[in-house]
């Protein structure tokens, strides 16, 4: 059996050798596909693979393991992670340079920061909603 490797590839790998059966994942950046062919359908992708396998002429992904793919999950989600409170953070400091706060006490995202920041209070009640809100309270609470 072959296949086109994706994100839910490793799984169908996994369950079909636990059931004994053959398979060939390959990865989709191999694929050499026809030219003219630019749309992609499940009925083509399927054909070319059969023969693909028939004639052995594909290079098979390596199925990790999945602690392997675990841990090859964890940097780019981590990344992710960290953008997403870079983004907080600037969105916050500058909500607040806005209202002309600046931060004077040194290293800020630190508890002695996180602290100020919660003392400060706007007249505007959508400005202090937006204070209030999770995200304003998630990025004070993070170290």
């Amino acid at each position: 059996m072959a296949y086109e490797a994706g994100p839910t590839g490793f799984d169908l790998a996994r369950a079909l050798w636990a059931a004994g059966i053959r398979r060939e994942g390959l990865a989709p950046s191999r694929l050499q596909r026809p030219a003219g062919e630019r749309v992609k359908t499940d009925a083509r992708d399927a054909l070319h693979l059969a023969k693909l396998l028939r004639l052995d002429e594909f290079t098979a992904v390596r199925v990790p393991s999945p602690a392997e793919e675990a841990a090859r999950d964890l940097v780019p989600t981590r990344e992710d992670v960290r953008g997403d409170l870079m983004r907080a953070r600037h969105r916050v400091s500058k909500l607040l340079l806005r209202q002309g706060l600046v931060w004077s006490g040194g290293v800020t995202w630190r508890p002695a920061h996180h602290a100020w920041l919660g003392a400060q209070r706007f007249d505007d009640v959508a400005q202090q909603a937006a204070a209030t809100d999770r995200a304003f309270e998630s990025v004070r609470r993070t170290q």
